[in-house]
C-alpha cells in the first residue's frame, strides 16, 4: 500500500480525509514533517538489522518507515483504531518477514503485558504526548526496566524537567528518577512549524543512555519512593518531608545526620548522589523491603 508522502500536511490530510479520520487532540497527534529532524531523530537512535525497537505512537508511520528501511525489529503501540489498521497496511511486507508487530491500545496499559511475551528491546523511541510522557517513561525505571538507548521527543517544559539539575526550578522527582537511570543528552529542538497539525509549543528530542553503574544503591525500591516523598510538598523542608515518610522524626534527623545533609535543607537542592547515600542509610536503619 503506497504511503504518503509524509513532509506534505496536504497529503497528510488527505489521507484522513478519504478514509474518514480526524486528529485526535486527546492524543497529542502531531505528525513530525521535517525528513532532516526524522534522520537525525533515527541517527541519534543507532538502529541496524540487529537492533529490537519499540515506538509509541506511530501515527501514519513516518518515523516507522524510518527505522524499518534500516532493517531494524520494531513494535509500535498505536492507541487510534484508525491509525493502527493503516500503518498495517502500510508495513504488510515488513510483518511478513516479523520485522513489524503491532500492539494496539494505549501503551500505559499494554506494555507489561507485551513486555512478558517478548524481551526487553534495545531502543525506545516516541514523539510522546504530554499526558503521557512522563508517566511511560517514570513507569518504565519504576519497574526496572531499562533500554540500552532511547530518544523521547517531548514537549520542550517536559525535556528540561527531565535534564534539570539541582537548585533550577525544573528540579524535581521526575529529574532525579532519569537522571538516575540513564545519561541524559538534548538532540534537537523543533518548533511547532516542524509538526502538523501545528502545535502551540515548541518540541525538544532527548536521548537516553542506560547508565552502567546502576542502581547505585542498595535498595532501588525504597530509593524510589523515598525520592518521590522528599519532592512531595517541595515548601516543605527534607526534615518534614522524610518524618512524614518514615513516621518518625527522630530517625528522619539521625539519618539527615548521618548523610551530611543540612535538615532546613528543601529536596529541589539535594543531588542524586546525597539521595543515594541518604537511601542506603535509611536502608540500613530500618531494613525497608
Amino acid at each position: 500500500m503506497k504511503h504518503p508522502d509524509y513532509n506534505s500536511p496536504a497529503e497528510l490530510k488527505q489521507v484522513l480525509d478519504i478514509n474518514g479520520f480526524s486528529m485526535q487532540k486527546k492524543f497529542g497527534q502531531n505528525f513530525l514533517i521535517n525528513s532532516e529532524a526524522r534522520k537525525k531523530l533515527i541517527d541519534t537512535l543507532q538502529v541496524d538489522e540487529n537492533t529490537s525497537v519499540w515506538e509509541v505512537g506511530p501515527g501514519l508511520g513516518a518515523m516507522t518507515s524510518e527505522i524499518l528501511e534500516r532493517n531494524a525489529e520494531l513494535t509500535v503501540f498505536e492507541i487510534d483504531r484508525g491509525f493502527a489498521s493503516l500503518i498495517s497496511n502500510y508495513f504488510e511486507d515488513f510483518a511478513k518477514k516479523d520485522k513489524f508487530f503491532l500492539v494496539e491500545g494505549d501503551v500505559l496499559k499494554t506494555w507489561k503485558n507485551h513486555l512478558e511475551k517478548t524481551k526487553i528491546p534495545d531502543r525506545f523511541f516516541g514523539n510522546l504526548p504530554y499526558n503521557i510522557a512522563a508517566t511511560i517513561i517514570a513507569d518504565t525505571i519504576e519497574n526496572n526496566v531499562r533500554f540500552e538507548r532511547c530518544v523521547f521527543t517531548v514537549q520542550k517544559e517536559v525535556a528540561q524537567r527531565m535534564t534539570a539539575k539541582p537548585g533550577q526550578s525544573d528540579y524535581s522527582s521526575f529529574s532525579v528518577l532519569c537522571q538516575w537511570a540513564y545519561d541524559l543528552q538534548n538532540v534537537i529542538d523543533l518548533s511547532g512549524g516542524n509538526f502538523w497539525p501545528k502545535p502551540n509549543v515548541d518540541s525538544r528530542a532527548v536521548l537516553f543512555t542506560k547508565k552502567t553503574d546502576f542502581p547505585s544503591c542498595e535498595n532501588p525500591s525504597l530509593f524510589i519512593k523515598m525520592q518521590r516523598a522528599l519532592f512531595s510538598s517541595r515548601r516543605k523542608t527534607v526534615r518534614n518531608n522524610l518524618s512524614q515518610f518514615l513516621k518518625n522524626n527522630e530517625l528522619a534527623v539521625e539519618c539527615l545526620n548521618l548523610a551530611d545533609i543540612d535538615i532546613m535543607k528543601r529536596a529541589e537542592v539535594l543531588t542524586i548522589e546525597q539521595l543515594l547515600k541518604l537511601s542506603d542509610i535509611i536502608n540500613q536503619k530500618t531494613g525497608e523491603k
